[in-house]
């Protein structure tokens, strides 16, 4: 590691811990700068754009979800079924989602990233930004496929936005109102149910528009 890199690794850390804490909008050059105790462009040596900062700080979160994604696979190999392994990286997705607000908000906006990485100036061995995403992808329709669809990969990106909606309509508040009303409260984070309960059964939901539902 070349001596520059402490440096480079701290200021993905501060931006790390600022999208953690107080989201996507407090994520400025300058602020990153300052919080890391250097000059406004020190960044600059390392990330000559904006956007290859975000999308060094945002790779951060794909490895975090994808060891996720690892864990929730191997419990549940050979023991569960492709859907109830489906379901296992289903949960964990949102899941994610619902703890690391901030982060999850900014690994999935490819407006505010540069996807290609070409811009970004780090160690060469650092993954582009698209490397570290379409692993991901590829692993939900590896196991979508064992299935029995017709269209794996149009079927998992359905589900994958499936997923994504639910995730951030309940963060909003959206799901919880409508379920809390609909279902006697079992949704209502207000209420007497577990909020936990209904995001599962959302995603049961989900994966039933999508795969059909379990044989009886």
């Amino acid at each position: 590691m070349d001596q520059e890199s402490p440096l480079r690794e701290r200021l993905i850390d501060v931006g790390v811990e600022l999208v953690m804490t107080e989201g996507t909008g407090a994520l400025g050059l300058r602020e990153i700068a300052r919080r890391a105790g250097v000059s406004h462009g020190a960044p600059r040596r390392y990330f000559p754009t904006h956007h290859s900062l975000l999308s060094a700080i945002a790779r951060r979160g794909f490895a975090d979800l994808g060891a996720r994604f690892e864990a929730a696979a191997r419990a549940d190999a050979g023991a569960s079924s492709p859907r109830e392994q489906v379901r296992a990286l289903a949960c964990a997705y949102v899941g994610y989602a619902l703890e690391h607000r901030g982060m999850f908000e900014l690994m999935f906006r490819h407006d505010l990233l540069d996807s290609s990485g070409q811009t970004d100036r780090g160690p060469s061995d650092q993954p582009r930004l698209r490397e570290s995403t379409l692993p991901l992808f590829g692993l939900f329709v590896s196991l979508v496929s064992r299935c029995g669809v017709a269209e794996p990969a149009v079927t998992a990106a359905a589900l994958w936005a499936n997923l994504h909606g639910v995730a951030q309509l309940w963060h909003w508040g959206s799901l919880p109102l409508v379920l809390g009303s609909a279902d006697g409260g079992g949704g209502d984070s207000d209420g007497d149910g577990d909020p936990a309960d209904g995001v599962e059964r959302l995603v049961d939901a989900a994966l039933d528009a999508h795969l059909g539902p379990v044989p009886a």
